[in-house]
């Protein structure tokens, strides 16, 4: 079983099921589809508390990124296909902005997360996975 951790601003949405996905970069081991993950917020913190009950791994695949300083988020690449709508999984990512609450909340799912982004990663290209789940039968 695979554990992943959360900041706090989107705990409500994955408690709610509004988020069932998340970008991570690439490690030795990550999920996989029909595995349970353990979700977290604040893991290896003494704050550390458990989200939900274990969802079920539905997909792993890869995402490309490209975030810049001025222009924001270029394009999302999944699987090897350009998004034509990355508004739309930015929503799904967390970031629509009725969901968001951060302290700095943009007008637009894609503002937020390329806000985000950049809070919290370099810019360019990112390349790493796109993990899904579903809650367990």
């Amino acid at each position: 079983m695979v554990a992943y951790s959360f900041k706090s601003l989107f705990v409500p949405q994955i408690v709610s099921w509004k988020k069932r996905q998340t970008v991570r970069a690439q490690r030795p081991r990550h999920a996989r589809p029909g595995e349970a993950v353990q979700l977290y917020q604040s893991m290896r913190t003494k704050n550390c508390s458990k989200i939900i009950l274990d969802p079920v791994c539905t997909a792993v695949v890869p995402i490309e990124i490209c975030v810049s300083e001025t222009r924001g988020i270029h394009w999302i690449s999944i699987d090897g296909d350009q998004l034509e709508d990355p508004e739309a999984f930015a929503a799904a990512d967390g970031f629509h902005p009725s969901h968001y609450l951060a302290a700095r909340s943009g007008a637009t799912a894609l503002e937020n997360m390329a806000r985000f982004w950049l809070d919290n990663h370099d810019a360019g290209t990112f390349e790493g996975v796109l993990i899904k789940w579903e809650p367990a039968p």
